[in-house]
C-alpha cells in the first residue's frame, strides 16, 4: 500500500513510525513532515490546511490510505475532502469531529447522555461570564470553545487569575474566532488517565492507558502545554478505575454520537479525571493524543495498518488487538520559552546517540538547515525510554534526554515520577 499521512508533529513522527513497521506497507508519504520523518518517509512540502493540494497529490501519486493526524484540519472537514476525491481517509469526518472542535457541543453531548463530566456553564459574552464567574469558588476552569493548539484551557487557582483568562480568551481573542464563547467549568480534583480508542461507530476498541503532564514545569506548576510528556501503563491506577471509564464514558459517547447521527470513526482520544466519584470526561479528542500516542503505539503488536483497514471496512468488532507488557515513558524537550513565544534554528545535537542507546526519539518541531538538524518549534522532541517497568523505561527516557543538547532546551524532570510512589 502507498500511505499518506498528514501531519509535522512528535504524534505523526510515531504514526509514521509504526506504520512502516507494517509489511502492507509499500511507500509512506507524509505531509508536511519533519526532519526526523524524513529519514523514514517522503516529505510532501504541502500544509495541512491546503485540502486541493492534498487531495491532488493523492491521486496524482496513487495513495491507497491517508491518515490524518491533527485536529485542525480535520474540524475541517479534511477526510471530507479526501472521501469526495474518492480517496479513503482514516479518522472522522467534519461532524463527528466536532466532539473536539467544540468544546460546548461536546459539553452538551455529555450532559444529554448522563455521560460523567464536571459542572459547566457556557456564555457568549464576557459580561455574562463575568458576573457568573464572580459568583463561583476557586480553583475554576476557563476553556475557550474552539481549538486552540492546547492552549485554550487555564486551570484558575485565584480569581484574578480567572478574570484574567476570562478577558484574554472573550476580549484579546488571543485564541482568535476559538474565544467566541467559553466554558466555565468546576475544578475536578483528582488524577488525570487519558485512554485512546480506536472506534467505528458503536465498536470501541481502548488502547492501554497513559498518563500526560500538561504544565511546563515540574510539580504541574506554571501554564498549560500541549504536554510534556507521558507514560505508560499506570501501575497505580487499579484496573477497575480503567474498566469503569471504557464501559461509562467511552463506549456511551461512541453510541451517543451514533444516535446524534454523527458515528465516529478513528481514534478518540479521552482525557479523564479520577476523582473520588469515580472518573470524570475533562475532554475528548478527535485524533491520536500527543505525546500519549509517542508510548502507546510503541507498545502495540497488532499491525496498525490492520487496525486501520478493519476500522474502515466495519470490521474492527472482529479484531483482537494485541499489545506488550513493557513500560514505555516519554519526556519532551522543548525550546526555552515555550509555552509562549520562542526561538528557532538552534542546531540539536546527540540524536544519534540517544538512539544508539535504544531510545526512539520522534521529532515534533525540527527541520533541516545546512546539513543540521534544528529547532523549528515550541515542542522539539519526544524522546521515549522503554522497558521492563516505568522504573527503567524512565532511566533510560533520561539517559537519552541527557545526551541531547540545544542552546536552551528544557524540560520536565519528573515525569512519571508518580507511578514510583
Amino acid at each position: 500500500m502507498r500511505i499518506l499521512v498528514i501531519g509535522s508533529g512528535g504524534r505523526e513522527h510515531a504514526i509514521v513510525w509504526a506504520l512502516k513497521k507494517s509489511e502492507k506497507v509499500k511507500e509512506l508519504f507524509c505531509a508536511p513532515g519533519n526532519a526526523g520523518i524524513a529519514s523514514i518517509a517522503e516529505c510532501v512540502p504541502i500544509a495541512v490546511n491546503q485540502f486541493d493540494e492534498l487531495t491532488s497529490f493523492a491521486r496524482d501519486s496513487s495513495i491507497d490510505l491517508v491518515f490524518v493526524g491533527p485536529d485542525d484540519p480535520l474540524a475541517d472537514g479534511i477526510v471530507d475532502a479526501f472521501e469526495a476525491a474518492g480517496i479513503p481517509a482514516f479518522g472522522p469526518n467534519k461532524l463527528a469531529a466536532e466532539i473536539e472542535g467544540s468544546k460546548i457541543f461536546m459539553k452538551d453531548l455529555l450532559k444529554k447522555y448522563n455521560i460523567p463530566t464536571a459542572k459547566y456553564e457556557t456564555f457568549t459574552s464576557f459580561e455574562k461570564a463575568s458576573a457568573y464567574l464572580r459568583e463561583q469558588s476557586t480553583p475554576i476552569v476557563i476553556k475557550a470553545d474552539g481549538l486552540a493548539a492546547g492552549k485554550g484551557v487555564t486551570v484558575a487557582a485565584t480569581m484574578e487569575e480567572a478574570e484574567a483568562a476570562l478577558r484574554s480568551i472573550m476580549v484579546d481573542k488571543v485564541f482568535g474566532e476559538a474565544g467566541n464563547q467559553v466554558v466555565i467549568e468546576e475544578f475536578l480534583e483528582g488524577q488525570e488517565m487519558s485512554i485512546l480508542a480506536f472506534v467505528d461507530g458503536e465498536t470501541v476498541k481502548p488502547m492501554v492507558p497513559a498518563q500526560d503532564h500538561k504544565p511546563i514545569f515540574d510539580g504541574d506548576k506554571g501554564p498549560n502545554t500541549g504536554g510534556m510528556g507521558t507514560y505508560t501503563p499506570l501501575p497505580h491506577i487499579e484496573q477497575s478505575i480503567v474498566d469503569d471509564a471504557i464501559e461509562n464514558i467511552i463506549i456511551p459517547t461512541a453510541k451517543a454520537m451514533v444516535s446524534e447521527g454523527r458515528p465516529f470513526r478513528g481514534v478518540l482520544f479521552a482525557g479523564l479525571m479520577i476523582t473520588k466519584d469515580g472518573p470524570k470526561t475533562i475532554e475528548f479528542n478527535a485524533r491520536m493524543g500527543d505525546p500519549e500516542t509517542q508510548v502507546v503505539l510503541p507498545r502495540l503488536k497488532t499491525d496498525l495498518v490492520d487496525i486501520v483497514l478493519a476500522a474502515m471496512n466495519g470490521r474492527l468488532a472482529d479484531l483482537d488487538i494485541q499489545w506488550s507488557d513493557e513500560a514505555a515513558v516519554c519526556v519532551v524537550a522543548a525550546s526555552e520559552g515555550y509555552p509562549g513565544s520562542y526561538p528557532k534554528g538552534r542546531v540539536i545535537t546527540g540524536l544519534a546517540e540517544a538512539e544508539a542507546q535504544g531510545a526512539l526519539v520522534f521529532h515534533a518541531g525540527t527541520a533541516q538547515k545546512d546539513g543540521d538538524i534544528v529547532t523549528s518549534g515550541g515542542r522539539v522532541l519526544g524522546i521515549v525510554g522503554l522497558g521492563r517497568d516505568i522504573a527503567e523505561a524512565r532511566a533510560r527516557a533520561y539517559e537519552a534526554v541527557s545526551v541531547i543538547q540545544f542552546e536552551g532546551k528544557q524540560n520536565r524532570t519528573d515525569i512519571a515520577a508518580k507511578a514510583l510512589v
